[in-house]
């Protein structure tokens, strides 16, 4: 659920508490603007989908964060984001140290990705003549 949703969700839930305990005396008022959120969300969904363009401006888009165990420190002051955030989520996905993370991806749904290094390949793919 993105931020503009979980927004949408309160407010919608606010407006029909208020149609429904007679506080705003007017049920038709309260069902036109749960419609009105309704119609933008949709409207939105179908303009991500539709044209690519619109999708990084509604959406966001995802950021790299760590790359070959350093932690990148513009993009982390960019995101607002410390690096005790990013071993948080490491350890939550069972990585004890960012020097065993090749990649890590702050997705635009605000959730981490977070690519291991593997010690049995090396870090540059070795190049093979055909």
């Amino acid at each position: 659920m993105s931020a503009f949703e979980l927004v949408l969700l309160v407010v919608m839930g606010d407006l029909i508490q208020q149609g429904v305990t007679q506080q705003d005396n007017s049920v038709v008022g309260a069902m036109l603007a749960v419609s009105t959120f309704a119609l933008w969300t949709l409207a939105f969904s179908y303009a991500t989908y539709r044209w690519n363009r619109v999708q990084p401006i509604i959406e966001g888009v995802p950021a790299v964060v760590v790359q070959d165990g350093r932690p990148l420190t513009k993009v982390l002051d960019y995101e607002r984001l410390t690096t005790a955030d990013v071993l948080v989520a490491a350890r939550e996905q069972g990585i004890a140290d960012l020097q065993d993370v090749r990649l890590a991806v702050l997705e635009a749904d605000g959730k981490f990705s977070f690519i291991k290094r593997d010690e049995s390949r090396p870090l540059e793919p070795e190049k093979h003549e055909l």
